[in-house]
C-alpha cells in the first residue's frame, strides 16, 4: 500500500480530486460520504504518485514506508474498507463552483459564523469574479471550532486553519469580527447591505443532564473544558477542579475522548502547543490519576470514530481500559458480525475494543482498584447516571446498569436495570449532544434545534415557504453530524441555491451602498477587526509562542486582541495617508 489516510483526516475531498486513478474513498458523490468518519485509499488501486499528499491540507496523508508505530493501525483500516466490492465510476466528478450571472450587479453575501463551515462557503462564492464577502462573528478571532473546539496535540488538524487563511487572503473578502448579529447588527440590517445571508453559527449548546445535582460545582460540559483549554475568550476565566484523583465523562465521543485525553496528558508534552496557558498550569497542579468514559449504550454503539479512538490508544502517558465483561455484543450487532454485514466503521471499532480487551486482561477495572503510577482512561458501557453526589460541590456520581433490548423493529434499544452503582469522583462533565441556539431575527426549528431549511434555503417555518435572501449551512442546517470537510460539500450545496436565487431575480438589490456598512459597523461596534486586524493577531500570537518554543501563545483578552488590531488599523490608515501624500506631490510636480 503506497499511501494510508491516518487520523488527521479532515474529509474535505481536496485528495479525491487530486487522485489521477480514482483510490480514495467515499468521494463526495457516493451515499456514505456524509457519514464517512475518514477517506480511505485503495492499497490495489494507488499509484505511488503523491498528489493526495500535496491537496491534504491537514497532512494526513503518509507513505506507507513512513508510517510512524503508533500509525501501523491505519493500513489495517485503510485497507480493511475495500474487503467488499465497491460500484464507483471511473473518476469522481469535480463539482463545479455555481456561477453568478454577470448581467447584475456583483454578488454580496454576508456569512455569520467563520468555523469551516463558514469559510468553505466564502471560498465557493469567491471562486467567481466579482462576488464580495462579509464573514461576521461574535467572537474576536475566526476559525470556530479549528481554533477552539480542536484539541492542541491535534496540530496537524489545525493546520486546516492555513487553509482557511487563504481563503480570506482573496479579493472581495472580508472579517467582521467581535461584531454580534442581534446585538451590534440585526439581520434585517445584513440585508438591507447584502443580496443574502448565510447562517453558518454552528450548534452552540449542549443537552443538559436532567439528573438531581446537575446544577452543583463541579459540574460541567465538556464543551465548556475544551473552550477553557483551547482559550476561548469567553472561558478563558473559568475554574476546574482537578484536586481530586478521578474525573468522569458522560459520554464518548470524540469530545469526551479529547477530554480524558488531555486530562491524563504529561503537561510537558502540551507546552509545545497553542493549549492556553492558564490551562497548562492547571493540568501541571492537577492531581487526576483516572478519567471514566460513561457510555449508556454497548460497545457496538461508541461514538467515539475509528481514528479518534486510534489516536487514544496510541497515547503515551495514560493506559486505556476497558471491563472484559462490557464487551459483550448484543444479539443483533453479534448476527451482523457472524454475517460478516457490519458496517466498516463499526468493525473496526470492535477490533480496536478487542485488542484493548486482551492488552489489559487481568487489570481489574472495578472503582476500588488501586491507581498505579501511570494515569489510565477507564471505558465503561451500558450505564446511565441517575443522579450526581454532593452537597456543595460533586463528590461523586450515581450510575444504573443498562440492558440492551432488541425491539420488534430491529432496533437496539437502551433499558435501564435495579442494579446501581457509586463512583467517587471530584469532577463531572457531560458529553451528550449539541444544539443550535435560534438567532435573532430568524426562523428557528426548536425540537430539531436548527433553523428550518430546504438544502440550505431557510424558511418562515417548519415546512414553511423560503424566506427571501436567508440560507444556512454546517451544523446550524442540518444538525451536529459530521467532520470538518463534510462541511465543504454541505456549503457547496446552499451556494448553488444562492446562486440560483441570484441568477433568477429573487433576490433584492442591496439597499445601501457597500462603504455605508462599514460605517453602520463601526458606529455599533467600534472594536470591530478587520481581516488586517486578524492578520496583526496572528502573527503577535506565533511570534509569542516562537519566543516561548511553542506553536502558538492565544491570546485570551479580548481588549488586548481588539488593542493589537487597531494598531494594525492605525499603520495601514497612515500608510494609505502617505500614499496619498505621496501621489499628490507627484501630481503637483
Amino acid at each position: 500500500m503506497p499511501h494510508v489516510v491516518t487520523q488527521s483526516c479532515c474529509s474535505d475531498a481536496s485528495c479525491v480530486y487530486a487522485c489521477p486513478v480514482n483510490c480514495i474513498h467515499p468521494t463526495p458523490d457516493e451515499p456514505d460520504f456524509l457519514t464517512a468518519e475518514m477517506l480511505h485509499i485503495d492499497p490495489a488501486a494507488c499509484v505511488d504518485c503523491g498528489a493526495c499528499v500535496s491537496a491534504c491540507p491537514v497532512d494526513a496523508i503518509v507513505p506507507h514506508t513512513k508510517l510512524e508505530q503508533s500509525q501501523q493501525v491505519f493500513l489495517s483500516i485503510n485497507a480493511d474498507f475495500y474487503k467488499q466490492e465497491r460500484p464507483r465510476p471511473t473518476l469522481a466528478p469535480v463539482i463545479a463552483a455555481a456561477a453568478v450571472s454577470r448581467d447584475r450587479e456583483p454578488l454580496r453575501v454576508a456569512i455569520v459564523g467563520s468555523g469551516p463551515a463558514a469559510m468553505y462557503a466564502a471560498d465557493e462564492l469567491l471562486t467567481q469574479p466579482g462576488v464580495e464577502v462579509n464573514v461576521f462573528d461574535r467572537l474576536p478571532v475566526p476559525h470556530g471550532l479549528v481554533r477552539a473546539g480542536v484539541a492542541p496535540d491535534h496540530q496537524k488538524t489545525k493546520q486546516v486553519a492555513r487553509l482557511y487563511d487563504t481563503m480570506a487572503a482573496q479579493p472581495g473578502f472580508e472579517y467582521y469580527l467581535g461584531v454580534e448579529i442581534g446585538t451590534h447588527v440585526t439581520h434585517d440590517e445584513l440585508l438591507a447591505h447584502h443580496h443574502a445571508v448565510i447562517y453558518a453559527v454552528g450548534a452552540s449548546s449542549d443537552r443538559k443532564l436532567e439528573v438531581p445535582g446537575a446544577d452543583l460545582p463541579g459540574m460541567a460540559s465538556a464543551t465548556e473544558f475544551v473552550a477553557w483549554y483551547n482559550g476561548h475568550p469567553d472561558h478563558a476565566h473559568h475554574d476546574f477542579d482537578l484536586s481530586h484523583e478521578r474525573a468522569v465523562i458522560v459520554g464518548n465521543g470524540n469530545v469526551a475522548l479529547d477530554v480524558a485525553r488531555i486530562l491524563t496528558a504529561n503537561p510537558d508534552r502540551l507546552a509545545g502547543t497553542d493549549i492556553a496557558r492558564p490551562a497548562l498550569e492547571a493540568l501541571r497542579r492537577s492531581r487526576i490519576e483516572e478519567v471514566v468514559l460513561v457510555a449508556r449504550r454497548g460497545i457496538a454503539q461508541s461514538a467515539f470514530t475509528v481514528p479518534e479512538f486510534a489516536a487514544l490508544l496510541a497515547t503515551a502517558d495514560a493506559d486505556v481500559l476497558v471491563d472484559a465483561a462490557e464487551t459483550t455484543l448484543d444479539a443483533e450487532t453479534a448476527r451482523l458480525a457472524e454475517e460478516g454485514a457490519l458496517p466498516h466503521a463499526v468493525e473496526q471499532k470492535l477490533r480496536l475494543l478487542g485488542s484493548l480487551r486482551e492488552r489489559t486482561t487481568g487489570f481489574p477495572v472495578a472503582p476500588q482498584a488501586p491507581l498505579g503510577a501511570r494515569r489510565r482512561i477507564t471505558l465503561r458501557y451500558l450505564q446511565s447516571p441517575t443522579r450526581i453526589l454532593g452537597e456543595d460541590a460533586v463528590t461523586g456520581i450515581e450510575l444504573v446498569r443498562n440492558s440492551l433490548v432488541v425491539g420488534s423493529d430491529g432496533r437496539v434499544r437502551v433499558e435501564p436495570t435495579e442494579d446501581l452503582e457509586l463512583l467517587d469522583a471530584g469532577l463531572v462533565l457531560t458529553s451528550i449532544g449539541y444544539r443550535g441556539v435560534p438567532i435573532d431575527g430568524v426562523p428557528f426549528d426548536h425540537e430539531a434545534g436548527v433553523l428550518p431549511n430546504e438544502d440550505g434555503r431557510v424558511l418562515d417555518g417548519v415546512g414553511g415557504a423560503v424566506l427571501p435572501g436567508t440560507y444556512a449551512t454546517g451544523w446550524i442546517k442540518r444538525g451536529p453530524s459530521g467532520f470538518i470537510g463534510t462541511n465543504k460539500s454541505c456549503a457547496q450545496q446552499t451556494v448553488r441555491a444562492l446562486v440560483d436565487d441570484f441568477n433568477a431575480g429573487r433576490l433584492r438589490e442591496p439597499r445601501s451602498a457597500a462603504p455605508a456598512l462599514v460605517d453602520l459597523v463601526r458606529s455599533r461596534q467600534p472594536a470591530v477587526i478587520d481581516r488586517a486586524g486578524w492578520q496583526a493577531i496572528d502573527r503577535a500570537e506565533l511570534e509569542r509562542g516562537a519566543a516561548g518554543a511553542r506553536v502558538r501563545e492565544k491570546i485570551v483578552d479580548p481588549d488586548e486582541l481588539a488593542a493589537i488590531a487597531a494598531s494594525a488599523r492605525g499603520r495601514e490608515t497612515g500608510a494609505r495617508r502617505k500614499d496619498s501624500r505621496t501621489l499628490l506631490r507627484s501630481r503637483r510636480r
